[in-house]
């Protein structure tokens, strides 16, 4: 990692071959920095990344009357989205019960219906804009583990009741009839989806740049200053960028003046099968992930391949190792056998990269440290497109004078 010359930590972000990398559709209109630009850049709303989040962010200032620009050191979606095995969950990775007993009751409560009310948003955008990503409705199955046992699991269950929030307890018994697994139990609930993230990101990029958004690749923020009345950016290339408001929405690349204490980077490795594997015909219909540390999950494509995830270690720089990657297919493929012993599956691709956590598996929105006009978007936690989406809300709020009532959920410490 460095992050000299830089107003955000610079890192490799994934290592090995995506299998979002291979998607179809996924081409997106942007011009480079040195190119496009002469003297200096003025606009209304200056988003720093391209990926997800700025996609999102993006969508919504467009939607709200903004006029913007967007900016990234690489080109366009080539970062940590390529990276998601997207998993679109409102679960978060801390459970509602332990949640609540970090941030209080009424917080994690509001919490969890934000992430449900996220992926709902989410779905309604991607069907109102007609994006093609393979977006489809899907049941959460969250499997008792070495974290949370069927106990933790059934508390977890009537906290959800609580607050209104799907959710419902499968016993041993229940969990092997229905799906053939041998667990203590499970919860499994409505609610979540799993999509193609790069053609989610690609499609909502091109509608930006369709709406009179600009991209501007290969250039590098060095600065930032704020101003009463707006901030401006310095750049490695030269040329400055002048605008009202600024979004860093720059992922594991973190902002240097963001706070770190209560955030780290990880590893975390993900694989992909050939198409027509073997699976159980519920997993069609049906995401999985373990109440473990650090926990498998699992979906699948249209096409039948097995998208699986874990194996996550605390190092920040692991995932950059290339000789990882295949110990780390066959660890995944090993637990994937272990919980579905009639599988069959052959590794087409598999990667690695950065994973972001906080302390309450919470995102940080909120104004960048001692600036009135420039905001961060750190989607920390195993929920990053549906973070993505709250950030979005979040964001066009406050540019727009008003205040998302969850905000104050996600500020920064």
């Amino acid at each position: 990692m460095d992050s000299a010359g830089s107003a955000t930590t610079h890192r490799r972000l994934r290592r090995g071959r995506s299998l979002w990398a291979d998607s179809t559709g996924i081409a997106v209109p942007h011009t480079p920095f040195d190119v496009a630009v002469a003297s200096e850049v003025i606009d209304d709303v200056v988003i720093i990344g391209t990926g997800i989040s700025g996609a999102l962010v993006a969508h919504a200032l467009l939607a709200a009357g903004r006029a913007v620009t967007m900016l990234d050191r690489r080109a366009p979606m080539t970062g940590s989205t390529l990276a998601s095995t997207a998993l679109l969950q409102f679960e978060i990775d801390l459970p509602l019960h332990r949640l609540a007993r970090k941030i209080g009751r009424p917080a994690a409560t509001r919490a969890y219906q934000r992430s449900v009310r996220a992926v709902q948003d989410l779905a309604a955008l991607v069907h109102r804009e007609r994006i093609r990503c393979a977006f489809g409705a899907r049941e959460s199955l969250y499997l008792a583990g070495d974290a949370y046992g069927a106990r933790a699991l059934a508390a977890e269950v009537e906290a959800r009741e609580r607050a209104g929030v799907p959710g419902a307890f499968l016993s041993a018994s229940t969990l092997r009839a229905r799906y053939g697994i041998a667990r203590t139990g499970a919860v499994v609930s409505a609610g979540s989806a799993t999509a193609d993230p790069a053609q989610l990101t690609a499609g909502l990029l091109r509608r930006i740049v369709a709406r009179g958004g600009r991209i501007l690749s290969e250039v590098n923020v060095t600065g930032v200053e704020g101003g009463a009345n707006g901030v401006e950016l310095t750049t490695a290339n030269g040329p400055r960028v002048y605008a009202n408001q600024v979004v860093f929405c720059t992922g594991y690349e973190v902002p240097t003046r963001v706070p770190t204490r209560d955030h780290a980077i990880h590893s975390t490795w993900a694989m992909a099968s050939a198409p027509n594997a073997v699976l159980p015909a519920w997993l069609a219909r049906t995401v999985v992930w373990e109440a473990s540390d650090p926990y498998l999950y699992l979906r699948t494509t249209a096409d039948g391949r097995l998208i699986a995830g874990g194996h996550d270690e605390d190092s920040s720089s692991a995932y950059t190792l290339a000789h990882r990657l295949a110990s780390k297919a066959r660890a995944i493929s090993e637990d994937i056998r272990a919980l579905l012993p009639a599988s069959q599956f052959r590794v087409s691709h598999v990667w690695g990269g950065a994973f972001g956590e906080s302390t309450t598996a919470l995102p940080l929105i909120d104004r960048l440290p001692g600036t009135r006009h420039t905001w961060v978007v750190a989607g920390f936690g195993g929920n990053g497109i549906t973070y993505s989406m709250i950030a979005a809300q979040v964001i066009a709020a406050a540019l727009q004078g008003a205040r998302d009532p969850d905000a104050g959920l996600f500020r920064l410490p």
